[in-house]
């Protein structure tokens, strides 16, 4: 198996997974207390950009892999 396709696999799996979990419990999260909703939801936001961080981070490892080793 390519090293870079398993990197790419792994890292994209993790921060799919965790952009769900987010964005399921800032919806629990706000039907529970709709007044905070731009509160949660930019909470949200910024959390969803670390997660998705990751991904990029992991395209540019299985970049390094793919061109370099």
């Amino acid at each position: 198996m390519d090293p870079s396709a398993f990197t790419m696999a792994v890292g994209a799996i993790a921060p799919a997974l965790a952009v769900g979990i987010i964005g399921a419990a800032a919806m629990m999260a706000i039907a529970r207390n709709p007044e905070s909703a731009g509160k949660i939801q930019v909470a949200m936001i910024i959390a969803i950009a670390f997660a998705e961080a990751i991904a990029i981070y992991s395209l540019v490892v299985a970049l390094i892999l793919k061109f370099v080793a």
